[in-house]
């Protein structure tokens, strides 16, 4: 049942040393707060974190949807704890809501990421641009998909825009009600590969999954008429099996992605204004007044869209100041540790001198 879940060879063997200890493995398929549903060889199995994962978790982070994991599975019962999880491939990270350093893993182990975004009115490149410097991020191939194609007048024009500014990232604009462009996003996961859905919510994830299951699988709601902006849908990470082999996670619905570590992301997203800035005069340009800088002047001269260059300065700023953040916690952690290791020794110490 596994190899459905995307079991490799590689998988097995990095599985052995788990293997020889006597658990078995599993795919994440359903993230819920408590207790996550896990596919095994047996069948699905409801499976919680062992009181050391959950220690380790505390700072390494959570399993998600999509990781592998190690399991000691209880006969006939249908549960299970997870014991430790395999090393992810890839994984689609954002800086957790309520935090300024803590990381979230949005879907573990992926081959494509659907950057998904609807032709209507709460179409924003800004906010795109975020979600694919994420995405490229990730390891996973990006891919741009715009939904509800058929409340655009121009959705051929609109797609040629976005494709324009997501240089390198496949494009597809499709719209379920007509049934136009379905085949054309399939294409883009082969079977055993795993694909993820990212966006907003309203714009129609859920029912882009219920139209390529077949069936209506995914609960889906209206978007609201004043903004065009949706509700939220899904209320969990789900992965789901394809007809067609591949696998699909769906997501609920992000309104905003914050940026960790995404320098790579981030120069694939502008590679235009990487490509500028490589042709300033000066090595260490700022951009500001210098003379010779190649940015500066394709601004003035029209061909940098001053709000795609605004929008650059500000996540630039706001990766450095997160690697800022992450730095300040890595040395208030390491104080900590060193801390504890003096009291454990002082007390240590002293026991040997009162035995």
């Amino acid at each position: 049942m596994i190899e459905q879940y995307g079991w490799t060879d590689a998988l097995q063997l990095a599985f052995e040393p788990y293997a020889r200890a006597g658990y078995v493995p599993g795919r994440i398929v359903v993230q819920r707060r408590e207790a996550q549903l896990v596919a095994t060889e047996a069948g699905i199995v409801s499976a919680r974190l062992s009181g050391r994962l959950r220690h380790e978790a505390r700072e390494a982070g959570y399993p998600a949807a999509g990781d592998w994991v190690a399991l000691s599975v209880k006969p006939g019962e249908g549960s299970a704890t997870m014991h430790a999880v395999l090393p992810r491939r890839t994984a689609f990270v954002r800086r957790a809501a309520d935090s300024v350093q803590t990381l979230q893993v949005i879907a573990a182990n992926i081959d494509v990421v659907f950057v998904v975004t609807s032709m209507n009115a709460d179409l924003n490149p800004r906010r795109l641009e975020r979600f694919l410097a994420a995405a490229w991020q990730s390891g996973a191939q990006p891919v741009v998909v715009l939904t509800k194609s058929d409340l655009s007048e121009d959705p051929a024009g609109q797609a040629a825009e976005i494709a324009a500014m997501a240089s390198g990232c496949p494009v597809v604009a499709v719209s379920v009600r007509q049934g136009v462009g379905l085949e054309s996003l399939m294409e883009h996961v082969r079977p055993g590969e795993t694909c993820v859905l990212i966006g907003s919510s309203g714009v129609g994830k859920s029912t882009l999954v219920n139209a390529l299951l077949g069936e209506e699988r995914m609960a889906t709601q209206g978007i609201r008429e004043a903004d065009a902006r949706g509700r939220h849908t899904t209320s969990y990470r789900q992965l789901v099996l394809l007809p067609g082999g591949g696998l699909l996670l769906d997501t609920p619905g992000i309104r905003e992605v914050g940026l960790v570590d995404a320098d790579e992301g981030l120069n694939a997203v502008f590679d235009d204004i990487e490509e500028l800035a490589q042709n300033c005069r000066f090595r260490d340009c700022t951009h500001g007044s210098e003379p010779g800088c190649a940015v500066r002047g394709a601004l003035e001269d029209g061909s940098l869209d001053p709000t795609r260059w605004a929008h650059f300065q500000k996540l630039s700023q706001e990766i450095a100041a997160s690697a800022q953040t992450k730095d300040r916690a890595a040395q208030e952690a390491g104080r900590r540790r060193l801390a504890a290791q003096q009291r454990t020794y002082r007390s240590n110490k002293k026991d040997l001198r009162n035995s």
